[in-house]
């Protein structure tokens, strides 16, 4: 893969275990945890963070391109502020689901959008068609990020997860799937 991706204000790299403590406040926090797909409790502590990103990281070269699990790190700063994923959706592993999580300090400053543009763009040259994205019924940050991105509403549905889920997707001729201002490597 040709990692990192640049944006404007976003670095988007492979995970390490040094991001154990920026990553336990994405994915440690209830506020982000309360609406993760698959429904999951929060990441307890550092060690048990530093436990998930080593898996993540020994995954990572076996899966096939564009799926992956990904830092975001701020450039002004170095700070790492979310992740982002491109995985197989359940139950029949056809379909290719795009995540996104971001520290809520960080939320409402578009950079979800940016990194989630970023990583669509770069899917499409991997021989990808379209990409979905679920999110709970409730979870309007996400559904305003979808929107925002250029994603379709398809419907809802009970196949994902076993949860109530909206589905939106994004093919490669759609507007908004070639991204803007992203560039590959540093």
């Amino acid at each position: 893969m040709n990692m990192p991706l640049t944006t404007e204000r976003l670095i988007i790299r492979d995970w390490t275990a040094d991001d154990a403590e920026a990553a336990l406040a994405v994915y440690g926090s209830g506020d982000v945890a309360h609406w993760l797909t698959p429904a999951m409790d929060r990441v307890g502590d550092a060690a048990a963070m530093r436990s998930v990103l080593q898996a993540w990281t020994e995954a990572q070269p076996n899966l096939a391109a564009p799926r992956g699990r990904w830092a975001v790190q701020r450039r002004k700063d170095g700070a790492v502020i979310g992740g982002l994923g491109i995985r197989l959706l359940p139950p029949y592993e056809e379909d290719l689901e795009i995540s996104w999580q971001l520290n809520p300090q960080v939320w409402g400053e578009g950079y979800a959008t940016e990194a989630a543009r970023a990583l669509i763009a770069w899917a499409f040259t991997q021989h990808t068609d379209e990409l979905f994205a679920v999110t709970r019924p409730n979870n309007h940050r996400a559904i305003a990020t979808t929107e925002r991105l250029g994603l379709q509403w398809v419907g809802e549905t009970d196949k994902y997860y076993g949860l109530h889920l909206q589905v939106y997707r994004i093919r490669a001729g759609d507007p908004g799937a070639k991204g803007e201002d992203v560039t590959s490597g540093l």
